[in-house]
Parts: structure tokens; C-alpha cells; sequence
């Protein structure tokens, strides 16, 4: 952690609602109806939004309902192309419509997640700092339409986006057309929080963030302003729900962890003023935020990540939090409300990135971030499975934890031992899809404790994953199979019995249980395979 005394604060505040109608806005006033009726049947969408924070709210239900009293619905193909996961205003309608096609590169909403583990959604799981890349060089279909949220649109084509950056940047400048949604829930004084910049392609120039409160860029988007065909007044907070208060095994996770960062700074490895973390969402990452602020080992704070949850508040409120730079703040109702209550204060402790610089692997591995990401499953030999249920059925998304996870200086792991009241073990012979291979992974933590699998073989790396976080219901049974696959293994390097590597999964499968002693095995048929499928679902989905 670095203390500079050149931190910008921007001092200025807007108090009227009024002063944001300018003009130029009332020249471009629409409904919501009137600018779905402009979009061509098929098309692009480049829509704001990030894990659900500053999205379209308006503008996509309406095209989904010209979608649904269209004569010929199956005349309509859409791809949306968003910074990540987002609400059911955008989500979620434009799935029910039955005509999306494609989405990228990341979500979370059920009904999306149904129809692409049906097959009839196409979706392309993408590290989100490639996103940018692919967009800007042409590889995936160009934009005909930006839908984006903003506090604030001038007449010279500044636009001021609400509480994420995500791929805006990226998306307004390559659009044919732009429509605005002008959420006038938002405060003019979110006017100054964000940082937008995009590195130049094929140039090898550095992105020069030295900090996590470097500002290199302008707090808006620019276009032309010719391009904005339309705005469309709302007035309406994100529908994030937040995230459940942490549990008695995040708590322990957290405390393992902390433990273990204060044993580095002991041995000189993480220096006494710590170093920035990035943390993925849930319960688990919002417990670690909430040890350090009631840890008085902890004096200050800085964070350099994606995503911003209400965990934030028990570092600001213990007077730890001294920066953080983020691409989203992804709050509850209550947690906005703050947010916006508090925003003159606050405005100097936060930059809200272009996901393209948030997530970027130049700029994390240059700061040296501490990262904490969640897993589905991990194997002995330490991969990650962070995406798919039985190997076939897609959750979420690796979103930004392979950016941050393979240019870290400590990347660590979290998940519990157990799901589903013991029947599913987070640790498994071999991981049944691979996320993050055992050469990125450094630490695994879980309620049992924490293996430091750095400088140790694949063998020294199973033997201490097996006592350290497997829980003991399972404990004697990989350690079995690890013996086993000792004995019989084609080589002696990563030692495993191909026949038996996903027999857990398998069963999994057939009886709603990895443990043999769970029940009896039977032949399974297509509604048990189904039924088993679902509950592993709703299991990954409470991780995440």
C-alpha cells in the first residue's frame, strides 16, 4: 500500500434535479416504446451494465414487448454483448423473449442460464479483459445499437455513466445508433467518479497505473453526438438483492485467510502496509472484507477489483478503507441509498474503471494484488472448476478471476467442503472442467483450513490439500483414492486412476450424492439424471 499526497478529490456538487435536463437532452426525449420500434430485427446490443449494477432498465423490456406482439416474433435475433452479468430488466426480459441468440461474456440470471444449458442460447465464456480486444478488432458481429445508463449527457457527446463502467467505453464509440436511459436516481454528483480509458491496440504502450488511485483518463465516455438517437428518462435503482450475510464457515474461511496474510507480513513477503485485493462476489469474499475491518491487525485497506459489494461499508465505517478502484458497485437498495447519501465524502476513496483496465493483466500484475476468488469444485492436485456442474452445465462464467488469478502475487481459492447437506464434496480426484490449472493456483482455503500449495510437487500438493480442507466425511476416501491412483497410475508425476478420476461425479449423478454411503446405487434414468442436474444447480448457484 502506497500514501500519496496527490489524491484528486473532486469537489464539486450538483444539487438540482432540473439542471440535468439541459437542452440537448429534451431535444432527444423518447419513450421507452418509441426507441424499441427504431431497433432492426436483428441486431447487436451493446448494453452497459456489470454484475448487476448501472444497466438498462426500460429500453430492453420494451423491445421485448414489441418482440411479443410482433405478428412474426421468429423474424427477431438478438445478441447482447454486456460488461457482465446483469438484472432481470435486461437479462432476464430479453431471454423470456425467446429471441436472443448470443450472449457475451459473462451471466448469472436463471432464465438465461436455462435456455444456454438447453442449447438455445449461444454463449461464449470469456476472460472479460479480452472482451474489449475482440470487440474493437472486429472478431464478433459490429454494433448497431449502445443501450447505456448515465447520470448525465451533454450537448458535446459527454456521457456520465452511473455505477459501473464495464464495457461502455468500448461499446458507445463502435455503435451505429445510442440510446440513454438518464436514471435520474443517481445523484449529478456521480459526475467525477470514473476514470475512462482505452489502451491503444498493437502500440506496446504502457497503461501507466502505478496505483489504485492513478487516474489516467476522463470521468466520460465521448462520442459524437449525432449518434445519440434518443433518451429515455428513469428513475430507478439497480434490482441487485445483495448477497446473504455471511455464514459460520465464511467466517472460518476468513480467519484462516487473514491468519495466513499476517503470517507473510511476519516472513517479509507482503510488506507491513499490505498490498491491494481484489475479491470475487459472495458470502465468502463479503466475510474477509468484514474480519479485516474488525481485526485490529488491519490499519488500512486498499482494493483494486471488479466489483464493489456492501462489505465495502464495514471497512468505510471502521476507518480503513483508504482506496478503491473498481468497475462496479454492486449494492443492495440499501446500500445505494448510502452510497448516494454519503457520495460527497466518498467520491475521493473510489474510481470506477473500464472493465478493459480493471481487469487488465498488465496493470494487476504491476500492483501486486492479494486476489480472492471463489470456486466450484478443486481437485487434489490443486485445479479449479469455477463454471460447470457435472463438466456440462454452465453456472455463471469465469468472468475477471483468470485475469486476476494468473497475474497475481498471491492468488488464493476459497469454497466450503461440503454443498448440499454433505452430498456434494468441493473436492474431488479430478475436477470434471478446468478453470484455473494447478500452475496459477497458490492458496486453498476452506472452513477446514488452508494449504499452501506454493513450491510443492503435485504429490506434496494432493497430501496437503487431503488433510488441510478436505472435510472428514470424505477425507478417508480421497486419501484412498490417491493411494490407489499411487498404485496403479500409467506415470508416478500426477498420479491418477483414469477409470476411477470422475467416479465421484458419476455417482454424483446416478444417486444425489458423492458418498458411497449416501444410498443404494440404482440405474439411473433421464428424470433422475435431470433432477440431479437441478439440485446441483441450485447448490453452485448459493456458492456463487
Amino acid at each position: 500500500m502506497f500514501y500519496r499526497n496527490h489524491l484528486i478529490k473532486f469537489s464539486y456538487r450538483c444539487f438540482s434535479s432540473e439542471s440535468r435536463i439541459n437542452s440537448f437532452i429534451k431535444s432527444k426525449l423518447m419513450s421507452a416504446e418509441d426507441v424499441a420500434e427504431k431497433f432492426p430485427e436483428k441486431v447487436t446490443i451493446g448494453a452497459s451494465g456489470f454484475t448487476p449494477a448501472g444497466y438498462p432498465k426500460v429500453i430492453p423490456g420494451a423491445f421485448a414487448q414489441r418482440i411479443k406482439n410482433s405478428k412474426n416474433p421468429e423474424n427477431f435475433s438478438i445478441n447482447l454483448y454486456t460488461g457482465a452479468s446483469t438484472g432481470d430488466e435486461l437479462d432476464g426480459v430479453l431471454a423470456r423473449s425467446g429471441r436472443l441468440k448470443l450472449k457475451i461474456p459473462y451471466q448469472s440470471h436463471k432464465d438465461l442460464r436455462k435456455l444456454i444449458n438447453q442449447g438455445k442460447v449461444n454463449f461464449i465464456d470469456m476472460h472479460l479483459s479480452h472482451v474489449s480486444k475482440y470487440i474493437r478488432e472486429g472478431i464478433f458481429p459490429p454494433i448497431d445499437v449502445a443501450i447505456v445508463e448515465a447520470c448525465d449527457v451533454t450537448s458535446d457527446g459527454r456521457i456520465y455513466l452511473t455505477n459501473s463502467s464495464g464495457m461502455s467505453g468500448t461499446y458507445l464509440p463502435l455503435a451505429k445508433d445510442i440510446y440513454i436511459e438518464l436514471n435520474e436516481a443517481h445523484p449529478l454528483d456521480m459526475k467525477g467518479l470514473h476514470d475512462i480509458y482505452l489502451p491503444e491496440i498493437h502500440t506496446g504502450r504502457p497503461i501507466n497505473i502505478d496505483y489504485v488511485d492513478d487516474r489516467i483518463g476522463t470521468p466520460y465516455v465521448r462520442v459524437n453526438p449525432e449518434k445519440i438517437k434518443g433518451i429515455v428518462l428513469t428513475n430507478k435503482y439497480d434490482s441487485s438483492p445483495g448477497f446473504k450475510k455471511p455464514d459460520d464457515a465464511s467466517f472460518k474461511i476468513a480467519n484462516h485467510l487473514l491468519d495466513f496474510i499476517l503470517d507473510e507480513v511476519e516472513h517479509g513477503r507482503i510488506p507491513k502496509t499490505l498490498l491491494p485485493f481484489q475479491s470475487g462476489v459472495g458470502n465468502v469474499a463479503n466475510a474477509v472484507l468484514a474480519c479485516i475491518a474488525q481485526d485490529n491487525r488491519f490499519k488500512s485497506i486498499e482494493m483494486y477489483t471488479e466489483v464493489i459489494q456492501d462489505s465495502i461499508f464495514d471497512l468505510i465505517d471502521s476507518d480503513k478503507l483508504r482506496f478503491a478502484s473498481t468497475t462496479a458497485l454492486t449494492f443492495s437498495s440499501e446500500g445505494q441509498k448510502r452510497f448516494h447519501r454519503d457520495l460527497y465524502e466518498l467520491k475521493s476513496k473510489f474510481i470506477l474503471r473500464p472493465m478493459e483496465i480493471s481487469n487488465n493483466p498488465e496493470v494487476i500484475r504491476r500492483i501486486g494484488l492479494i486476489t480472492m476468488n471463489t470456486a466450484l469444485e478443486a481437485d487434489i492436485y490443486g485445479n479449479i472448476n469455477s463454471t460447470h456442474v457435472l463438466a456440462s452445465s454452465m453456472m455463471n462464467g469465469i468472468g475477471g478471476s483468470g485475469n486476476f488469478t494468473r497475474n497475481a502475487y498471491i492468488s488464493i481459492f476459497m469454497t466450503p467442503s461440503l454443498a448440499k447437506d454433505g452430498k456434494i464434496s468441493s473436492f474431488v480426484p479430478m475436477v470434471s472442467h478446468v478453470d484455473h490449472n494447478e500452475h496459477s493456483v497458490q492458496i486453498m482455503v476452506n472452513e477446514q483450513g488452508l494449504a499452501d500449495l506454493r513450491a510443492k510437487t503435485p504429490k506434496q500438493r494432493a497430501e496437503l490439500i487431503i488433510e488441510k480442507c478436505v472435510h472428514p466425511i470424505y477425507k478417508d476416501l480421497l486419501r484412498d483414492y490417491f493411494q490407489h491412483a499411487q498404485r496403479v497410475s500409467f506415470g508416478q508425476h500426477t498420479p491418477h486412476d483414469l477409470k476411477q478420476a470422475l467416479s465421484w461425479h458419476i455417482r454424483l449423478q446416478e444417486t444425489g450424492s458423492m458418498h458411497p454411503d449416501h444410498q443404494a446405487k440404482k440405474e439411473p434414468t433421464s428424470k433422475d439424471t435431470e433432477k440431479a442436474a437441478q439440485k446441483i444447480d441450485q447448490t453452485a448457484a448459493t456458492k456463487k
